[in-house]
């Protein structure tokens, strides 16, 4: 330190023996004072080399030199009681192999609450002060940080009793979450939202000990983030998070009251889809936070669909009810894509359905689909004339068509070709006398494929019955006639797709 104040260039001097200076005298406590306290001690050394920094009758070599030294060893002192806490709260993740056990948490892991609690505050009093001293936003990150960690885990590492320990974890979270959300400095609101998010799940899993304290506190913690949600002048970013944990939470606790009752894992599903229906409903009026709500509210929906993935029927049912769901969320104008979902959901309910009572045919899968198709199809064409046949029509044709053109394939009866074929020739006339092109393609290639299944083997009988030198004999004629005739079915060839090319 003399050689710093000698000379201005020597800060790194100043830095080792303000380092020295505290392993001598933090030296004196280690063999009376447990670790954590001896670390306390060393902290506590530190703070005068911080204080250094506003000194103005020091030199400004000592004065850097002691600063770094004294941010150093906060850091380390800081970095050690972070690791203990953070102990404590990896620890909770034993209650998920204990759900709703009420188990009394054991603190012996943790070692001298109170020291790392002390040093988790000073330290973050001493990054707050450097912050001012120096006047720069990292340290107050780093402040807010420290702080939260001391204060959500003092009430563990003290050993106090259950409740208080929720009641306090959950007023430092919601803490956390106002100034996340008031707070005016952009790295200060970061890192208070992910203290609070990462506070307000430590303290949900933990609330899985017992079935009161699931309630209570997922319901607190559902009704704080409500209520961030709703707070116009905080951002969108933190005010979206926040409506996404509402919508978790509320979900979250709607599980767990089935849970409590009698009811089958299946029906869960119910209780769960009210969820998306109160999105759905609310609508606009979810202002800044309507996308992200209604994401959290779809993803609720899948949780439905997989709750009652056990039984075939109530699948059916709770498909049909987000089948209607989203129909009602497709009324507004801006939602309109979500009608192809309901139209997908509630033909799953119908399959569904279908499947559980052992129905085998295509068709009835595939024309409770062709039926809407059309209509929407028919309906779009009245509204836009020009829009185009394939649009229209073509996806509910194809929907059932091709299944059926499959089946018929495989099918050794003849009343499924002959109601295809059928199907297929009026098909074909429709979109031949309104001049679609998707009516007349599909219809006609249906029809020629149904036409040549049917008549193959009777083509093979005669070919079989023919001498062997007709069939090569024949196709030579049909090479020489269309040779001779080659420009001209080349010219009917380009007539023919004008002509399709012409068709809507």
């Amino acid at each position: 330190v003399a050689a710093a104040w000698r000379e201005p260039r020597a800060s790194a001097a100043a830095l080792v023996g303000a380092l020295a200076a505290v392993a001598g005298l933090g030296g004196v406590a280690r063999p009376v004072l447990d670790p954590a306290w001896t670390v306390l001690a060393h902290l506590l050394l530190a703070l005068p080399l911080l204080a250094a920094v506003r000194v103005p009758a020091l030199p400004a070599a000592v004065r850097r030199g002691s600063a770094r030294a004294g941010a150093a060893v906060a850091a380390l002192a800081a970095l050690t009681a972070a690791a203990a806490a953070a102990t404590a709260l990896v620890a909770r993740l034993r209650v998920l192999g204990e759900v709703w056990a009420a188990t009394t948490p054991d603190r012996e892991p943790y070692g001298p609450g109170a020291a790392v609690v002390l040093i988790l505050l000073i330290a973050a009093g001493a990054a707050r002060w450097t912050a001012r001293a120096l006047s720069r936003p990292e340290p107050t990150v780093v402040a807010v940080v420290l702080a939260w960690a001391g204060l959500f885990t003092a009430p563990v590492l003290l050993g106090f009793p259950v409740t208080a320990v929720f009641a306090a974890q959950l007023a430092v979270a919601g803490a956390a979450g106002v100034l996340a959300l008031r707070s005016p400095e952009r790295g200060v609101r970061i890192a208070a939202a992910v203290c609070a998010s990462v506070g307000a799940a430590n303290v949900s899993l933990g609330a899985l000990d017992g079935r009161t304290a699931t309630f209570v506190v997922w319901g607190l913690l559902g009704a704080g983030c409500a209520a961030g949600a709703a707070y116009g002048p905080a951002p969108k970013a933190v005010r979206s998070g926040a409506a996404v944990c509402a919508v978790g939470y509320a979900t979250g606790v709607l599980v767990a009251a089935c849970a409590v009752s009698d009811l089958a894992v299946a029906w869960w599903a119910l209780p769960v889809l009210v969820v998306p229906a109160l999105a759905a409903a609310l609508g606009p009026r979810l202002g800044e936070v309507r996308l992200p709500v209604e994401i959290t509210a779809a993803v609720a929906g899948v949780l439905a669909l997989g709750l009652s993935a056990g039984r075939a029927g109530t699948l059916a049912l709770v498909l049909a009810l987000a089948g209607v769901v989203c129909a009602g969320a497709a009324v507004r104008p801006e939602r309109r894509v979500l009608g192809w979902a309901a139209g997908a959901l509630l033909a799953a309910a119908t399959w569904v359905r279908l499947a559980e009572a052992g129905v085998s045919a295509p068709e009835a899968y595939t024309l409770p689909v062709t039926v809407p198709a059309l209509v929407m199809g028919l309906l779009r064409r009245r509204r836009d004339p020009q829009a185009s046949s394939w649009t229209a029509y073509g996806p509910g044709l194809a929907a059932t068509l091709l299944p059926s053109l499959l089946a018929a394939w495989g099918d050794p009866g003849w009343t499924r070709p002959l109601l295809l074929g059928a199907a297929a020739l009026v098909v074909t006339l429709l979109g031949a006398r309104r001049r679609l092109q998707a009516p007349l393609l599909l219809g006609g290639a249906v029809l020629a494929a149904v036409a040549v299944h049917e008549l193959a083997p009777y083509v093979v009988q005669v070919a079989g019955a023919l001498p062997r030198w007709v069939p090569p004999a024949l196709a030579g004629l049909l090479l020489l006639a269309v040779g001779a005739t080659y420009e001209r079915r080349l010219r009917d060839a380009r007539r023919l797709r004008a002509a399709i090319g012409r068709l809507r």
